[in-house]
């Protein structure tokens, strides 16, 4: 019966789709959003034509689309292949070094596969322990970024030290009895301290804070718990994080070592490999497009640029990057302004017409039709509850921050064409249903009229 309902929803959306308005300019009037706040543009996939404009030439923040700039400008330097590699080698002098890769899906239980087959290899007192860190620079928070998102799991920290997302994740259980303290868990050890202000009660409604002012690794849980509820929140010092999980992945080897880990490029001489583990670039620029995974996507934008300029990875080296596949494809960038890999800072500045240039020249890609499916679809991702009527025919990356909302990708129309198109409204007096409205209603007028 359930599926029957959602059948029929999307049957009649879809209904709703043919009587949707009757042009872009339309879909404007009617929205509560002034049209000084939209910019718009529309082109044809086939022959490049505009096909509708409004503002497309005035800089605004993309949010989250930047990332479809970004990672696809880093996977044309890293190549579709890329694989990040975390590789651990014993010096002739039995030494152990660990190369780090940043890659966003490395886990503590890889950590623990590199030093089980070290002991499995007789490596079982080694005189020092050295990691090669050097794939990206320390900076582990993007320019504007907002200093009360630092408990949003949406916003880890990022850094050649990228270990299980860079996320724990803390339980909320109630107490023995109603009024009693509720018991509160972590999913690993990390060294945070919790103010537990909670209450056992009817409801659960549960907050975390915390003020780096007094302690950055303190947190106050502070509301009424009524059953288990669980939540994640960003590691302060991924470093500090993933040096204890190595430290357990030593001891649970039965790996005898004691000292402190030593910062020190890979030597190209007198090492062999002990083991490493890959993680393919595919899954993560997936949970980039599909999912708006920011720490991946910031770690993906500055390991490539580190291999532009073949030296460490840091924003300046990316934007030389970005500047260059502007150049040798032909895209005007005068206008655009990038400071982060994920479009969080609203000290991002693109415009449409860039955007839809940038769509255009994907478009030319020959595995086009692959490219396109990396975005997701109505019903998958960042579009999962929106546009169901569109599954399979709308390919889009959203994107959200406070006053602002944006879209863009690709749509096959009504009759049969291919457009792609970038919307940004930046309004702080409507809501954010308001410009999610707006934008569905100029999809639907593109999917009628083009």
């Amino acid at each position: 019966m359930k599926k029957f309902l959602t059948a029929l929803l999307v049957i009649l959306a879809g209904l709703a789709v043919k009587a949707g308005p009757a042009d872009i300019n339309s879909a404007i009037s009617d929205s509560e959003i002034h049209k000084d706040a939209i910019s718009v543009s529309v082109k044809d996939v086939t022959s490049g034509n505009l096909l509708y404009e409004l503002h497309s030439n005035k800089p605004m923040p993309p949010a989250s689309t930047q990332k479809v700039i970004t990672a696809s400008v880093s996977t044309d330097t890293l190549g579709e292949d890329f694989e990040f590699t975390t590789s651990l080698y014993k010096t002739t002098n039995n030494e152990l070094q660990l190369k780090l890769s940043g890659d966003p899906n490395l886990t503590k239980g890889d950590l623990s596969k590199l030093l089980k087959t070290a002991k499995s290899k007789n490596i079982v007192s080694p005189k020092a322990f050295y990691i090669d860190d050097f794939v990206m620079d320390s900076i582990e928070w993007g320019e504007g970024w907002q200093w009360d998102d630092d408990l949003n799991p949406l916003m880890p920290k990022f850094s050649s030290y990228n270990l299980d997302k860079n996320l724990l994740t803390v339980t909320i259980d109630p107490g023995v009895s109603k009024g009693a303290p509720g018991q509160i868990k972590m999913n690993t050890f990390y060294p945070v301290t919790f103010m537990n202000l909670t209450t056992t009660g009817a409801e659960t409604n549960i907050k975390l804070a915390k003020s780096n002012q007094i302690s950055p690794d303190m947190i106050t849980v502070n509301g009424e718990v009524s059953s288990r509820i669980s939540y994640k929140f960003p590691v302060n010092s991924p470093k500090r994080y993933f040096f204890i999980k190595l430290e357990e992945a030593i001891s649970s080897a039965k790996i005898e070592f004691y000292d402190g880990f030593r910062q020190r490029k890979t030597p190209a001489d007198n090492i062999y490999l002990v083991d490493e583990i890959k993680h393919p670039i595919t899954p993560v620029l997936l949970d980039i497009f599909k999912n708006s995974n920011n720490m991946a996507a910031e770690t993906v934008f500055k390991v490539a640029g580190g291999k532009f300029v073949n030296n460490t990875g840091a924003l300046k080296n990316s934007l030389k990057m970005f500047d260059e596949y502007c150049r040798k494809n032909g895209l005007k960038n005068e206008n655009i302004k990038i400071v982060d890999g994920s479009g969080v800072s609203k000290n991002n500045l693109m415009t449409a017409d860039f955007m839809t240039d940038f769509l255009l020249l994907q478009a030319k890609r020959e595995d086009f039709e692959n490219y396109m499916k990396l975005f997701p679809t109505a019903g998958e991702g960042t579009l999962q509850n929106r546009m169901l009527y569109f599954k399979d025919t709308l390919y889009a990356k959203t994107g959200t921050l406070t006053d602002i909302s944006a879209i863009c990708g690709y749509i096959k129309t009504r009759n049969g064409n291919i457009v792609a198109f970038d919307i940004m409204i930046n309004d702080p007096k409507s809501s954010s249903s308001a410009k999610k409205t707006t934008e569905e209603q100029i999809i639907r007028a593109i999917y009628n009229k083009y």
